[in-house]
């Protein structure tokens, strides 16, 4: 465990507010990250998936940067766009 993990891991235990706070903040990072890594490997560029998916390059970026309240049928249109399937699970 590196600095950084030890000091979330810190401020976790001190402070439920901030744990559930981070904890959905990177959730809704993580969403962001495998979309972009989904588009890199697809390689196509941020604007090539907007006009794909009807959008603008500035909302594929906003995505990819800050995934909150992302609708289902927006991440259905993006994985179909990168020739993917959606598979959403409750845990």
């Amino acid at each position: 465990m590196d600095d950084l993990e030890r000091y979330i891991e810190k401020r976790k235990n001190k402070s439920t507010e901030f744990a559930e706070s981070f904890d959905a903040g990177y959730e809704e990072f993580k969403i962001g990250a495998m979309l972009r890594q989904a588009r890199e490997q697809a390689g196509i560029t941020q604007e090539e998936l907007a006009i794909r998916i009807h959008t603008r390059k500035s909302a594929i970026s906003r995505i990819e940067n800050h995934a909150d309240d992302i609708r289902l049928s927006t991440l259905r249109n993006i994985a179909m766009a990168l020739d993917k399937h959606l598979e959403v699970r409750v845990a």
